[in-house]
């Protein structure tokens, strides 16, 4: 079921988005070649209680960690490990959540890992780009479908490959609610943006083949072909002109010029 938010909750999303947002950027300056993805969820863990947060990933379906820490080929949903050793010229996605006061965020970065090729930077920041690309088109108004055209359209240049198998969605006191968000184009324009309807937006974007497999853990998605793979994603608030990011910090949103 799509939510439409009041002031009041939309303000404690905006909280939760502003926690998350501090996560994500105090944990960048803990990755580097040497540190296991299981240290950093443990990291991550006690940044969000720490804010008196909970982490809405933790449990969530059983999935047993803070974070989605997924590496290289893994495309989402990579489970912290301590065997899994970050090594120069990697990239990796963390992906997670909070829950303030019964409400959501959901927001992921991927991240050089030490000095990384060309190709893999490249697929990093226009990864980010496509996001910011795509939710020019989120507003009130418009449909679901214009944001996954508009990053499809900027993707398609680099010949990259769009991950179909997986889309953004709305939240609210839910992770996971209406509507489904793609980040490709559709046949039918889907449900029309209202105001103050909150989603996340989330281009997952493959160096070549957009197909995925899953691995026999049953959660980690990687790419077919095995190429690296970048994820982005922010939870943003509809509005009838240009959309709030909820999970960014002020100087994060004066860098990339957005609400």
């Amino acid at each position: 079921m799509v939510t439409i938010k009041s002031d009041r909750e939309i303000q404690l999303m905006r909280e939760a988005g502003q926690v998350l947002a501090k996560v994500h950027y105090e944990l960048k300056q803990y990755i580097k070649p040497g540190i296991s993805t299981f240290e950093l969820d443990q990291i991550a863990e006690k940044l969000i209680r720490s804010y008196g947060c909970l982490p809405s990933f933790k449990g969530y379906e059983g999935f047993p960690a803070s974070c989605c820490m997924s590496v290289n080929e893994e495309v989402v949903h990579g489970i912290p490990s301590k065997d899994r050793i970050l090594q120069e010229g990697d990239i990796i996605s963390i992906d997670s959540g909070v829950i303030w006061k019964g409400w959501q965020s959901d927001a992921a970065r991927t991240h050089a890992v030490g000095r990384v090729s060309v190709e893999k930077q490249e697929l990093i920041d226009r990864t980010r780009e496509s996001f910011f690309v795509g939710i020019k088109h989120a507003i009130a108004g418009n449909h679901v479908n214009d944001i996954g055209a508009a990053v499809e359209d900027y993707i398609s240049r680099f010949g990259y490959g769009i991950v179909e198998d997986l889309v953004g969605h709305g939240i609210g006191q839910e992770m996971h609610e209406e509507p489904e968000v793609p980040n490709f184009k559709c046949t039918r324009r889907g449900m029309k943006l209202r105001k103050n309807m909150t989603i996340a937006v989330e281009p997952m974007i493959n160096l070549g083949t957009w197909a995925v497999t899953e691995k026999d853990n049953g959660w980690t998605f990687v790419s077919a072909d095995g190429s690296p793979s970048a994820h982005y994603e922010n939870t943003i608030l509809i509005r009838e002109g240009e959309p709030e990011v909820l999970s960014l910090l002020p100087e994060e949103k004066k860098l990339y010029g957005v609400l």
